[in-house]
């Protein structure tokens, strides 16, 4: 079983992506279709699910957009 959120990488222009927002963003977002899952390159993610992109951590929010939860670094010294 992997390890926190799956790394999903850097969004690809050539596939379909969710807008990705800050949490302060939100507010002007209106529902549109809908909303039960995110995209990242083509890949469906359940709301409430973690993805990492780069070192950047989002989380798929109703209206099926990624919202921005902050950095996460892995290169932390001293883990095994």
């Amino acid at each position: 079983m992997p390890e926190g959120p799956l790394q999903v990488g850097a969004p690809d222009p050539e596939r379909e992506t969710s807008p990705i927002l800050d949490e302060d963003e939100m507010e002007d977002i209106e529902p549109a279709g809908p909303g039960g899952y995110c995209q990242f390159n083509g890949v469906l993610f359940r709301l409430g699910d973690y993805v990492l992109s780069g070192s950047e951590l989002l989380r798929c929010e109703t209206p099926g957009v990624w919202v921005r939860e902050g950095e996460l670094r892995t290169d932390r010294p001293g883990r095994s």
